[in-house]
C-alpha cells in the first residue's frame, strides 16, 4: 500500500486550504477505532472530512458521509465536548517538511486559535491529538505511556512537544546541482537508496515515480550514471520542488498507485481529495476484508470441530443405549436359570431363548443371581433413557452444524475483496453470528446496516433466455430472497443436503422457463455451494411457496415440500463465466 508521504500530504492540504477554510465544525463521529469523521459547513458547501491514523493507511481527505451507526467512542464525544460548533479557522503544517499538520480551531476567523487538532501521518506512529491554547494534551486517539516510549509518551495533561526532529538535508530549490549531485554520490549504491538516505521528505513511490521520469533504474549505481542521466534525474528533483513551492500538483492514477505530480499517470483525477478518498477507501476495505476473512474462518472451523465431536460423543452414546435390549435378555436368561447360578461365579454360559445358543453373562461374584438379574435390568433402564435424552441432543447439534456448514459455504464464496459489496456481505456474516451468539460483539457497532443503504446485494445473472436468476450471498440475502423477494413467477433452486446459496429464477408470466433456463439455474445453485469442485451435484427447486422456514429456525435454515430434482454442473460455470464468483456476468458472456 502506497503511504500518504509529505508530497501527498501537502497537496491535500492545499485544496482543503482553498475550499474549507474557514468551515463551521458541525459535527463529529468515529466509526472505528481509527477513523474519525468532521463534518463541516462553509458558505457554499457541506462535507465531512476524514481522518484516519491507521497504521497502513493514514490520511486525511473530504469524503462521503459516515455510516448511520451510534458512536460509543470516548475520543469522539471528547471532541465532541471541546471543539464542537467551533470553525476551522486555520489549516498548517507545524514544522518545514513534517507530516504533522494543525487544524486550529475558534470561534470565528480572525480570531485567536482556541484548539489544535494535530493530525501525525507517520505510518504505525501515526496519531490525532487535541490540545488546547496552551499546547497540553487534552485526549489523544492514541495515548503513548512513558514504558511504551520513553523518547515521546503522549498522554492527557502533558505538553505536545513535536516528533523529533529528522537527520537528513532540507531540500531546497537554492541548491545546486554540483551541491545537490556531491550529496547523493558520496557513498557510493544504488541511486533510490541514496536519494532516501540523503534527503528528507522523500518516499519509496515518490523517489521510484522520479527515478521512472529520468529513465533510470532505481538500482543503478551512482557511480554508473552519466552527466545526462544526472541532469535528467536534477530536471526532475527540480520539477518536484517547483510543484511543492508553487502548489501546483496533478492527481492521476498510475499503474502502482497514485500520484499528485502526474508523473506516469495512466488516468487524470479531478481533485487530490477524490484521489485519496478512493484509493485509501479501497485499501482499508481490503485490509479489514482480509482480517474479516480470517476471523470468521478460524472461528467457524473451531466451533464446528467441538461440534462434531460433540456430536460423535452423542452418537456412541446412542450405539450404547442401542444395547440395551440385550442387558434386559440376560437378565431374564438369568431369573430363568437361577437354579444354575453357583455362589462365587464371575461368568455364566446359558441358552439363547430363541437361537439356543450359549449367551455368556458377567456376574459380580459378590451378588446372588436376583441381585445380578437386578443390576442388568438397571442398566437396560438407565440405557433406555440416555437414548430418550440423546435423541434431541443430536438434532440439536446436527441442526448446528448443518446451520454453520452453511454460513461457512458462504464465507467460502468470498475468497477476495472485489468490491465494498464483498465487505458488506462479510460484514452482514459477523453480524449475523454475533446475533446468533457465536461471537463477542465488538466494543463499537458494526458500519454495515442491513437495513439501509449499505445492505449488500445478492449477484446478479442473466439466464441463456434472458431471465433473472439472484443468488444469495450469505443467510440475510437467503432470507431476503426466499420470502420477501420471490414471486408467484419464480422457482426456487438449492443443492440438495448440502450447504449452499439459495437460488431464484425469474419467470415471465404465463411462460414456463425452458430446458437451458432450468439447467443454468441449477449450475448456479451447484457452482454456489459447497459441492463447487464436483462433476454432478443434486439441486432441488420448486415454487416459492413451497418453502417455508420453522418456527425458531435459524437464519438461512428452510424446509420444503413438492420439490423436483436436477442435475447441477458447477463446472459449466466455471467455463462459461469467467468472473462467475463475482456475479458481474450474464449466461451470455456479458456485463450487467
Amino acid at each position: 500500500m502506497q503511504p500518504v508521504d509529505f508530497t501527498t500530504l501537502t497537496a491535500i492540504c492545499s485544496e482543503l486550504r482553498t475550499s474549507w477554510v474557514p468551515a463551521r465544525l458541525e459535527q463529529i463521529y468515529q466509526r472505528d477505532r481509527h477513523t474519525l469523521f468532521l463534518g463541516l459547513r462553509t458558505l457554499d458547501s457541506r462535507g465531512w472530512l476524514r481522518i484516519s491514523w491507521h497504521p497502513q493507511a493514514a490520511h486525511l481527505c473530504i469524503s462521503e458521509p459516515p455510516p448511520r451507526t451510534p458512536d460509543t467512542f470516548t475520543f469522539s464525544q471528547q471532541l465532541r465536548h471541546q471543539i464542537g460548533n467551533l470553525a476551522l479557522i486555520k489549516i498548517a503544517a507545524i514544522a518545514p517538511w513534517e507530516r504533522v499538520i494543525d487544524l486550529q480551531f475558534g470561534r470565528r476567523p480572525g480570531e485567536p486559535a482556541l484548539w489544535h487538532l494535530y493530525i501525525e501521518v507517520m505510518g504505525k506512529y501515526s496519531n490525532v491529538i487535541l490540545t488546547n491554547q496552551e499546547d497540553q494534551i487534552v485526549t489523544a486517539a492514541h495515548q503513548v505511556s512513558s514504558q511504551q516510549s520513553s523518547v515521546r509518551p503522549i498522554q492527557t495533561g502533558q505538553p505536545y512537544e513535536i516528533p523529533p526532529v529528522l537527520t537528513e538535508a532540507i531540500p531546497t530549490l537554492g541548491e545546486n546541482r554540483d551541491r545537490w549531485q556531491e550529496r547523493i554520490r558520496l557513498v557510493p549504491g544504488a541511486v533510490k537508496r541514496n536519494l532516501l538516505k540523503n534527503y528528507r521528505g522523500l518516499s519509496s513511490a515518490l523517489v521510484q515515480a522520479m527515478l521512472q521520469r529520468a529513465d533510470l533504474s532505481p538500482d543503478q549505481s551512482t557511480d554508473q550514471l552519466t552527466e545526462d542521466d544526472w541532469q535528467r534525474l536534477f530536471q526532475c528533483w527540480q520539477e518536484w520542488l517547483q510543484a511543492l513551492d508553487q502548489e501546483r500538483f496533478q492527481p492521476a492514477w498510475t499503474e502502482q498507485g497514485y500520484t499528485v505530480l502526474g508523473w506516469g499517470a495512466t488516468a487524470q483525477v479531478a481533485t487530490v481529495q477524490e484521489l485519496i478518498h478512493q484509493y485509501y477507501g479501497v485499501q482499508l476495505d481490503q485490509l479489514e476484508f482480509g482480517q474479516l476473512h480470517h476471523q470468521l474462518s478460524q472461528k467457524l472451523k473451531t466451533l464446528l470441530e467441538k461440534l462434531r465431536l460433540k456430536a460423535q460423543t452423542f452418537q456412541t452414546r446412542m450405539e450404547q443405549s442401542e444395547r440395551a435390549d440385550r442387558y434386559r435378555e440376560q437378565a431374564d436368561l438369568l431369573m430363568a436359570h437361577l437354579h444354575q447360578w453357583q455362589p462365587g461365579m464371575t461368568t455364566i454360559a446359558l441358552p439363547d431363548f430363541h437361537t439356543g445358543e450359549q449367551v455368556t453373562i458377567a456376574l459380580n461374584p459378590e451378588k446372588n443371581a436376583v441381585q445380578n438379574a437386578q443390576a442388568l435390568y438397571k442398566q437396560h433402564q438407565k440405557l433406555k433413557r440416555a437414548q430418550s435424552a440423546v435423541v434431541p441432543l443430536l438434532t440439536e447439534v446436527n441442526d448446528e452444524i448443518h446451520y454453520l456448514e452453511q454460513v461457512e459455504a458462504a464465507i467460502a464464496e468470498l475468497t477476495a475483496y472485489h468490491t465494498a459489496e464483498d465487505l458488506n456481505t462479510l460484514k452482514e456474516i459477523r453480524d449475523e453470528l454475533i446475533q446468533q451468539g457465536y461471537l463477542a460483539s465488538p466494543d463499537y457497532q458494526s458500519a454495515a446496516n442491513p437495513q439501509g443503504d449499505t445492505a449488500s446485494q445478492p449477484y446478479h445473472y442473466t439466464s441463456p433466455s434472458g431471465l433473472d436468476v439472484l443468488v444469495g450471498r450469505n443467510n440475510r440475502q437467503n432470507d431476503q430472497l426466499t420470502f420477501r423477494t420471490a414471486s408467484d413467477y419464480a422457482l426456487w433452486f438449492h443443492t440438495q443436503e448440502i450447504p449452499g446459496s439459495h437460488v431464484l429464477l425469474r419467470l415471465k408470466p404465463g411462460v414456463d422457463p425452458e430446458a437451458a433456463d432450468l439447467s443454468f439455474a441449477a449450475d448456479l445453485a451447484a457452482f454456489h455451494s459447497r459441492a463447487r469442485h464436483s462433476e454432478q451435484v443434486p439441486v432441488i427447486y420448486t415454487e416459492p411457496k413451497n418453502v417455508y422456514k420453522p418456527k425458531g429456525a435459524k437464519p438461512g435454515m428452510t424446509v420444503y415440500k413438492h420439490e423436483r430434482v436436477i442435475w447441477g454442473q458447477p463446472q459449466r460455470i466455471m467455463q462459461s463465466l469467467p468472473l462467475a464468483q463475482g456475479g458481474k456476468l450474464s449466461g451470455s458472456d456479458e456485463e450487467l
